[in-house]
């Protein structure tokens, strides 16, 4: 069963919140950081992005951009920008989007549970992205951003955490700049903290990592190095736990995660139409815009038209998990035999857009002529997404797109 557990959040005076809270690390480069944090000293981006505040040749990977990043953290703690709470406490986070709230607990989930596969995943790590987060937990000795985890909706939980929303005003609420609600509540109650403790104890299985596989890979080498390395380790040190935002599976939507192809590898539109035609049943539309409504139903825009694709029985398969994944029908039938793009991690021919940017954001780049097709896909579910990390499958890269992003800087975990 899983571990997750109170902890003594590092967190700013609510009267700042809005200034230092921003989106994750990895969901912009330096530039777009710099350009966010412009005006902004408080902004959490100079710990998480510390390379803002060093010259532009200096590599991000560098002693002085870890260094930097120290220097701020240390400077918001001094200025009394982040200030830690007293004793240990779960925390409730909930996001709103287009009139929709998704409640989450944080809490500190266990590197343990990461070794035994408690905490499931579905996505590939890159070593190279692990060693950087790795080196930020180990030189900050904090979990300055959270991930983001999901379980099977426990109903008791569901209560104390609807009980806490209704009787507490939260301790912090804003719309970020791109819309979207946040909203913090600390559980101060000892006896409800103990509760929400004993219940993922008791009740939650496993938990999935929904986004953040990096950082929780990186929290979790963390863990079993520091481990390694105190000839007095009990397993109840700080280090042995990393920040997780946990939300149950029923409250949690994945968003579509769309394809952009750069050529179409020597054939006409005519020409790529045609051999369409032998995986998928094809009819053009006459809307605007397309958006798939189901499962194996594609949209595919070039030449200023949108054709609705039905994948033929044949080309998927229903009993496999990955197999039946429309991600994996269009790689199968379409970018490997027909376009000849059979590495998508590292292939330059296609791109790859979150649906939060819309179909449009798809018809901008084919009608610029910067790509000559687009794909839009009808979104995984969150139980697609339970079932093969269940099986110990690994999804096909960009797959799955989480939105709102969790915002950082709420709160932090100090090792």
């Amino acid at each position: 069963m899983a571990i997750v557990k109170p902890f003594k959040g590092l967190r700013p005076p609510p009267e700042i919140i809005k200034d230092l809270a921003c989106l994750p690390y990895d969901v912009m480069n330096a530039q777009e950081a710099a350009e966010m944090a412009q005006g902004k000293p408080m902004s959490l981006l100079h710990i998480t992005r510390s390379e803002i505040d060093c010259h532009k040749s200096v590599d991000v990977h560098s002693d002085a951009v870890y260094q930097k990043s120290v220097e701020n953290f240390q400077s918001f703690i001094k200025k009394g920008w982040l200030v830690q709470d007293a004793v240990e406490h779960f925390y409730i986070y909930a996001q709103t989007m287009n009139g929709r709230t998704q409640y989450g607990l944080v809490g500190c989930a266990a590197c343990s549970d990461y070794a035994k596969g408690i905490i499931k995943k579905h996505e590939l790590t890159r070593p190279d992205k692990e060693d950087d987060r790795m080196i930020h937990v180990n030189i900050n000795n904090a979990n300055i951003e959270p991930v983001f985890f999901s379980y099977k909706a426990v109903a008791e939980i569901d209560k104390i955490v609807s009980d806490v929303v209704a009787k507490q005003k939260p301790i912090y609420d804003f719309v970020a700049e791109d819309g979207f609600g946040h909203h913090f509540w600390v559980i101060e109650d000892a006896t409800l903290n103990q509760q929400i403790e004993q219940l993922f104890a008791l009740k939650v299985p496993f938990t999935y990592v929904a986004d953040g596989h990096h950082r929780t890979a990186a929290a979790a080498r963390v863990g079993l190095e520091r481990s390694g390395n105190n000839k007095n380790h009990t397993g109840e040190e700080e280090y042995n736990f990393f920040m997780a935002v946990h939300f149950p599976d029923n409250q949690l939507k994945i968003i579509d995660y769309n394809r952009l192809i750069k050529d179409l590898n020597g054939l006409t539109p005519k020409q790529f139409l045609l051999k369409l035609d032998g995986s998928f049943e094809i009819e053009c539309q006459t809307i605007s815009e397309f958006q798939p409504s189901n499962l194996h139903e594609f949209g595919l825009y070039m030449d200023k038209q949108w054709y609705k694709l039905i994948a033929r029985k044949g080309t998927y398969n229903d009993a496999d998990p990955i197999g039946v994944l429309d991600v994996t029908i269009l790689s199968n039938s379409v970018l490997e035999p027909l376009l000849n793009i059979t590495d998508l991690r590292t292939s330059k021919r296609i791109d790859f857009v979150g649906g939060i940017r819309g179909v449009s954001e798809l018809m901008k780049r084919v009608d610029s002529g910067e790509m000559a097709a687009a794909f839009a896909l009808f979104p995984v579910s969150m139980d697609q997404l339970i079932t093969i990390a269940d099986s110990g499958n690994i999804m096909p890269p960009k797959t799955t797109w989480f939105e709102p992003k969790l915002r950082s800087g709420l709160v932090i975990h100090s090792l």
